[in-house]
Formats: structure tokens, C-alpha cells, sequence
């Protein structure tokens, strides 16, 4: 490794010379309109495919550049230059996989329509910059079209983000490898969707819930409309140029994270020869590929320095770690001019056929897709990217890299993997749990697929959808909006008899201590709600619990609910139940606290890195964590400084969308569509979005008649 100091050189940072490319660009924003809703909401007509583009590019420019920015800055590889050396691991983990320089010759490589579409792109984000000075880029001061394909999957966190930090600086950086488990409670991401056909539905045409959980103001809510047949809306990722999880008049698609095994290791046998590295593969020895990444940061004073690094590869990827004397290489989808054509093409899919014709890009690699159209067609589909592998070998855990029977074998067709078609319950569902119950008796059967299709297995809330779900009809938007924020809570059904039977064992001053406690969670009805009592107590009680439990977990190859319901033992079930009411009493009086006073929505700035306090206004939301059942999911804690506890994911965006001869559609988003405090669109959804009350979505322009703020074109 070796270090550089670099000067922060004027030709580094100059602004760019706009003056060259203003009148191009003013020429296209001449052929796009942006109307602003009355709730902030950009809805943005272009002629072509591109200049809509161009046009919802500018529009989350407006939003929140700052959100776009970073967004880019961590897919670029380039954090490290505004976060400062604290951010060189990330920077190093994601150069890995991305160079600049293949971008650039991928861009040269991708099909003119989708190079019409990153130029679209750079040029009205660039279009953005220089009409308004005042905002300050703390990187990137241009934008340029190759810079598409480095972000181009639009889900919370890539597959890159599965490589540990502490475990690639311990092998690149020299340290020590110091990184402890952390088993404090977090609810882990996920997401719903759900499809109804019209087969249960009230006036036969399909629905479709879409219902991601993201950190929060995570993605931005639009339409963009093209003559070219483009017209979506939903949620977009900041800084994306296609709509991620949405709709168009004719279909709709929502993505869950999946279970599928499509990140594996490699465990790879080194031999060290004079002036090369080699690397055992069946009965040959080959070549270890040798790359140096420069990194480049912001130092204390501001200057820019460099670390440049020495980074290795195998055939079947980068190294990214050692582990029991081997270095251990990681196999992960890179595939950006794909992933950007299907990310793209799909919003303009009209039926399943179409859809399911972009899905043969096979660039999809860890989300699950539910959808719905117009034709009264649902599907469940498993990610498209899915290699072949031979089965016998544990892929959750590094395998022979020295075996060439434990490579790929290729990417399976989409045949291959669990899907579900117009089933006969006339519902599919997925809450990031296994597809073997995603329609009932329709489901996959899991004996018929290989181990590595599913590692999530079954989950309180995929249980809980099935719940809402199984044996109804009759829905409607409402109806299917209501089975969204269903209040139960199905983790507690196997958890509290645990604690009754843990109860039962205690020691008499135990039991004299939480007799009332015991009594009010045995007679609870398992449901969230703001006046809740008893979800305060069960809420702080299981997390509790879930510290004590999450090592034993890990050691069992459990997933820690798992492990609560099966194996904690019995005194652990006590003594997480006495800190509970401890803590509630100390925090807030009583263990009688209501949810609804612990549990806060608050937004007070537009930082990515959110602060709260207290005694600052907030929401009170009466759902809990997905973890624990619920379907509509606020994933909360206490922060430094406070004692309520405050959401940072969870719920970011809900639409239910109706496909009859119109299509119509219900949304809320987290906080509000900007990202500037102050702005009157900031936290104006804050209220709707604590009581569910989903607000009407303005999809036709006849539906923006009474409803628009602002009419303009970018620039204007």
C-alpha cells in the first residue's frame, strides 16, 4: 500500500464550463414539462423516452441533490473524498468491482437508445447544477453518462454490501481483525408485496400492494411520461433514471428482497513462487490477477490525499478477505448494462408476457418481483440471476475454491426458479420470506428446487400475510390497503407461551415481581396500537431477549427468533422481562407506557444521517418492527440523548393500485417529497403516514385539474 499527497488542484474542482452546452440543453428542457402537485409530487412529460429522463433527472435534483449526490458517491467508489479516510473501506470494497474505466467502455458498448438515456440523464443533472449555483456539490461537480452503470439495481443495499469492512481491512490494510458481533436488536430490511387476481377482488380487476421497507427518505416518489409509450409511477431511487417499485396505466411490479443464494465464497489455496502469486484450481496452478485501486480522501485540512492498495482476483472474483489460512475470493452479479436495461425496460412492460420477456436479461439478482395487470394476470417471480451450482456443497458458507465442481455452471432459466402464475387462490404474496408460501396449496414445492433458491426460510410476517390473505375476496383498494397495516403481531403468538412456561419456573419473588406483567401479556390480544400498554412491554421485552439470544443463535445456525422460541433458556425469558419493565419505568414512569409514546416518526433536518431529540415535535405511530409480525413496519430505537424510540426504516413508500379500465391508485411516503427543511412539501405526509391514511394518487392529467402547485419546464 502506499500513500499519496495530493493538492487540492483548481483543475480538480473548477466548475464546469456550462457555457458550451447551456443552449443544447435549454433546447431540450423547451420539450419537457414538470408539474408539481399539491404535495410536491413532480409529474414530468418529455417527448421522448430521453428527455423524460432529462426531466425527472432535474425534478429530484430539486428534490434533494444531496441524496443524489451520495448516492453516487457510493456506487462510484468515491465516499472517501467527502466523508473524509473514514470511508476508504467502503470506497476500496466497491472499486473491487467498479473501474471507471470499464464503465466507460461499457457505456461505448451499450445499445444507442440506452446511451440516449444516460446522456438524458448526466445532461439534466448537470442542467440542475449550473441554473443553480447556490447548490454546492460536495464531490461531484459534473455528471457524466458512463456514471449510470455504476448504480443501476435501485435496491437499499447491493449485493457489494454483503462483504464485511472490518474483514477486507484486515486483509488490505494490514490491521488487526478486531470486529465483535453486535447482537443488539435491529430490524432487519424487508418488504411486502402482494397481487390479488380478480378472481378475489370486488370488481374483478387485479391489485397490487406495494410496500418496500428502506431506510426513509430513501427514494423519491414521481411520474415520468414520454410519447415514446412511458408512463410510470412510483418510487424512484435517488438518482436513478427509471421508476423502481411502481406502475403504468396497464401493470404494475413491486420488489421484496429475497432469500436466494447469489453472493458466494471462495475459499482459495495460495502458493506463493518466486515473482508471482498462483492459486490451486483441480490439478493446475494459476496466475492470482494483481491490480492496484487507488483511493483517493478528504483530509483533515481539506486537501485531497490517496491510498493506493495492491488487490487481488481470482477467476471467480476479487479477494476480499482471509479465513483459516485461505484467501477468500467473492462471486457476485455484475451485469450494469443489463441491469440498466431491464430496470428501465420493465416500466414499460404492459403484460406478463412483455415482462417476463425483459426478465430474460437476467440482471436481476437479489429481488423478488410481485405483479399485476390490467389483463388480470399475477405472478410471483425469484430473481433472474441465479447460477447454477452443484448442490452438494454448502454455498452459505466458503467453499473449495482449489474444487473446479464447486464453480458456476452458468445463470439457470427463469424457469428453473420458484414461480407462481395465475394461481388458483387468486393471491401471491411475499414479505422477504421463503417462496414456498407464496399462494398457498399453489406454492412451489420446496423439495423441487435446489437449498441455494431460498436461505430465508418462513417468517412472522410471511405467516401473518397468509393470515390477511387465505380464504378472503372482496377486496378492494380499502380492503386491501386495511390487510396492509393488519395490527397483529403473530411473533408473540409462539413467543409469550414461552414466557409463560418461563413464568411458571421462576422463583417465588419473581413471580411476585412480575405477576402483573405476566397477567397483562398473557391476556393481551396481540395487536399494535398508539394506546397499547402491553405492545410497549412485549416490544422491550423481546428485544431483551433477542440480545441475550443472538450469540447462542449464531453458534446453533438459527435465525435468532428461531432461537427465542426454541432454545433461550428459561432464565433468560425471566430476566429479559424484569429489564424490560425496568427500563420502561425508568424512562418513562411505568411499564405501563403506551406505544403511542414511545413510538415517534420525527424529522427535523434533511440530513442523510438523521439526530432527534425529544423535546422536538414527532408523531406518535402506533406499528411496531417487522420482526415481530407486523406487516406495516417502523423499525425504531432509542438514540443517544433520547428515550423515546424513533424510525429510520421500515415503511418508506405504500401505493395499493387498481387495474380496471383506469388505473387507480392510493400512496404515502415517509415525512414528505422534499428534502429541504423548512419546504412545505418536508414532513407534510408525516400525519397521513402514522394513520395509514393513504392519500389519492394523481396518475391522469384530468386528476391534477384543482390539484397542481406549480406548471414549469427545467430551467424555468
Amino acid at each position: 500500500m502506499r500513500f499519496v499527497s495530493l493538492a487540492l488542484a483548481l483543475s480538480l474542482v473548477a466548475a464546469p464550463a456550462w457555457a458550451d452546452e447551456l443552449s443544447e440543453w435549454k433546447a431540450q428542457a423547451a420539450r419537457i414539462s414538470i408539474v408539481r402537485d399539491d404535495w410536491g409530487i413532480a409529474h414530468v412529460k418529455g417527448k421522448t423516452d430521453a428527455d423524460a429522463v432529462f426531466g425527472m433527472a432535474y425534478a429530484q435534483a430539486e428534490d434533494d441533490f444531496n441524496r443524489v449526490e451520495t448516492n453516487y458517491l457510493t456506487n462510484l467508489g468515491r465516499m472517501a473524498e467527502a466523508e473524509g479516510e473514514k470511508a476508504v473501506w467502503q470506497d476500496l470494497r466497491m472499486r473491487l468491482y467498479v473501474d471507471p474505466a470499464d464503465l466507460q467502455a461499457k457505456y461505448r458498448e451499450s445499445p444507442a437508445w440506452l446511451r440516449a438515456l444516460m446522456d438524458a440523464w448526466a445532461d439534466g443533472l448537470n442542467y440542475y447544477l449550473a441554473t443553480h449555483p447556490q447548490t454546492k456539490p460536495r464531490v461531484l461537480t459534473r455528471f457524466e453518462p458512463w456514471m449510470a452503470l455504476s448504480f443501476t439495481e435501485g435496491s437499499i443495499g447491493g449485493d457489494v454490501e454483503r462483504i464485511p469492512l472490518a474483514d477486507l481491512e484486515a486483509f488490505y490494510g494490514g490491521t488487526r481483525n478486531a470486529a465483535v458481533a453486535e447482537f443488539a436488536f435491529r430490524d432487519p430490511p424487508g418488504s411486502n408485496g402482494i397481487a390479488l387476481s380478480p378472481r378475489v377482488t370486488k370488481d374483478g380487476h387485479a391489485l397490487l400492494l406495494i410496500n418496500p421497507h428502506t431506510s426513509f427518505f430513501f427514494r423519491s416518489e414521481l411520474q415520468m411520461t414520454s410519447e415514446e409509450g412511458l408512463n410510470a409511477y412510483g418510487a424512484v431511487t435517488w438518482g436513478q433514471f427509471f421508476i423502481y417499485q411502481g406502475f403504468n396505466e396497464k401493470a404494475g411490479w413491486m420488489h421484496t428482497s429475497s432469500g436466494v443464494d447469489v453472493v458466494d465464497e471462495f475459499a482459495e489455496t495460495v502458493i506463493r513462487t518466486p515473482g508471482t502469486l498462483m492459486y490451486r484450481y483441480g490439478r493446475e496452478a494459476r496466475p492470482v490477477a494483481v491490480k492496484d485501486v487507488t483511493v483517493r480522501f478528504r483530509a483533515a485540512d481539506g486537501t485531497l490525499k490517496s491510498r493506493t492498495f495492491t488487490t487481488y482476483r481470482t477467476h471467480h472474483g476479487p479477494i476480499t478477505r482471509a479465513a483459516d489460512g485461505k484467501w477468500i475470493a467473492t462471486a457476485l452479479m455484475f451485469k450494469p448494462i443489463e441491469a440498466l436495461q431491464q430496470s428501465f425496460l420493465r416500466t414499460k412492460a404492459t403484460d406478463l408476457p412483455g415482462f417476463l420477456k425483459v426478465a430474460e436479461l437476467k440482471a436481476n439478482s437479489s429481488n423478488n418481483t410481485l405483479y399485476a395487470d390490467a389483463r388480470g394476470q399475477t405472478a410471483y417471480l425469484h430473481p433472474q440471476f441465479i447460477p447454477k451450482r452443484d448442490d452438494r456443497f454448502d454455498y452459505t458458507k466458503p467453499v473449495d475454491g482449489a474444487d473446479p465442481a464447486t464453480d458456476w455452471q452458468g445463470l439457470h432459466a427463469l424457469s428453473d426458479a420458484p414461480t407462481v402464475i395465475d394461481p388458483k387462490a387468486g393471491w401471491i404474496y411475499n414479505s422477504n420470506n421463503w417462496p414456498y408460501s407464496a399462494a398457498g396449496t399453489d406454492s412451489p414445492k420446496r423439495a423441487a428446487f435446489p437449498r441455494y433458491m431460498d436461505t430465508a426460510g418462513e417468517t412472522p410476517r410471511g405467516l401473518h400475510a397468509i393470515r390477511v390473505l387465505d380464504g378472503r375476496s372482496g377486496f378492494t383498494i380499502e380492503g386491501l390497503r386495511a390487510a396492509a397495516y393488519d395490527p397483529d403481531l403473530p411473533a408473540f403468538d409462539r413467543l409469550i407461551p414461552k414466557l409463560l412456561e418461563a413464568y411458571g419456573l421462576a422463583s417465588p419473588d419473581q413471580k411476585a415481581e412480575l405477576a402483573g406483567q405476566v397477567a397483562a401479556l398473557k391476556g393481551w390480544d396481540r395487536r399494535w396500537g398508539v394506546d397499547s400498554t402491553e405492545t410497549s412491554l412485549a416490544v422491550f421485552w423481546a428485544e431483551a431477549l433477542w440480545a441475550k439470544s443472538a450469540a447462542g443463535a449464531k453458534a446453533a445456525g438459527m435465525t435468532t427468533y428461531e432461537y427465542m422460541v426454541e432454545k433461550s433458556p428459561s432464565a433468560d425469558r425471566i430476566s429479559a422481562l424484569e429489564e424490560a419493565s425496568a427500563r420502561l419505568t425508568a424512562d418513562f414512569g411505568s411499564w405501563k407506557t403506551p406505544w403511542g409514546e414511545i413510538n415517534r416518526f420525527q424529522r427535523l433536518s434533511g440530513d442523510i444521517v438523521q439526530t432527534f431529540r425529544d423535546d422536538g415535535p414527532s408523531v406518535a405511530v402506533p406499528f411496531t418492527a417487522g420482526t415481530w409480525g407486523s406487516l406495516a413496519s417502523f423499525a425504531s430505537r432509542r438514540y443517544p440523548g433520547t428515550k423515546r424510540y424513533y424510525g429510520t426504516s421500515g415503511n418508506s413508500f405504500v401505493a395499493v393500485v387498481e387495474f380496471g379500465p383506469k388505473v387507480k391508485a392510493i400512496a404515502i411516503s415517509a415525512g414528505g417529497e422534499s428534502g429541504h427543511a423548512g419546504a412545505k412539501h418536508f414532513n407534510d405526509q408525516a400525519e397521513r403516514y402514522a394513520k395509514a391514511a393513504l392519500r389519492e394518487v394523481y396518475f391522469y392529467p384530468e386528476q391534477l385539474q384543482g390539484h397542481t402547485e406549480r406548471s414549469y419546464r427545467p430551467g424555468e
